[in-house]
């Protein structure tokens, strides 16, 4: 199994230390040519969106992954990853990759000063640690999308598919139960291919 980790901006380095200790390889895409290696899975990490958004479109990733995204490409989104792949962003009007059926609030818990960490059930596995940094929350969902986690009755994590999406950073805590999760996802999709 070979995971992609979008590392153009963000918390990326983390992921790949998770991924490392449940033994699955990784690599960093940076640029264009880095979308050429076999990837069974992605991973956006926690960032800045509009940052993020921005260096997609210019170093050309941005309509690739889409399409990878679109054709069942499994992705986990962290935070600002969550933010580029809602459907809308209720309090900004850009949009990414947009294809996630899921309305996502931008800084819900504030700025900086808004950061805090919970523990809470996630999908039936137990309660696990959450991280939040200027952490957007969902507001809503569309059918098909299950909602994995509430915190505090704002949802903080979701799937639809072959999409994953965390308002919180998993990859700061030590707890993999997230990451094992979204390893599951590909095994079960590559299960079906």
């Amino acid at each position: 199994m070979n995971i992609g980790i979008l590392a153009v901006q963000g918390a990326f380095i983390e992921h790949e230390q998770i991924l490392s200790r449940l033994g699955a390889s990784c690599f960093e895409i940076r640029q264009k040519s880095d979308l050429s290696r076999p990837m069974d899975g992605l991973i956006i990490p926690g960032g800045e969106s509009t940052v993020q958004g921005k260096l997609l479109r210019d170093l050309g990733l941005f309509q690739p992954l889409k399409e990878k995204i679109e054709a069942g490409l499994p992705v986990f989104g962290t935070c600002a990853g969550l933010l580029l792949l809602a459907r809308k962003i209720e309090n900004d009007e850009r949009r990414h990759f947009a294809t996630m059926d899921i309305v996502a609030v931008r800084n819900a818990y504030g700025r900086q000063l808004g950061s805090f960490s919970a523990e809470a059930e996630y999908d039936g596995l137990g309660s696990i640690p959450m991280t939040f940094i200027r952490a957007p929350y969902i507001e809503s969902v569309g059918e098909g999308v299950q909602v994995l986690s509430v915190v505090e009755g704002h949802i903080v994590a979701a799937r639809q598919k072959n999409q994953l999406v965390t308002a919180f950073h998993p990859e700061l805590c030590d707890d993999t139960t997230v990451h094992r999760y979204f390893l599951d996802m590909i095994r079960t999709n590559q299960a079906i291919d």
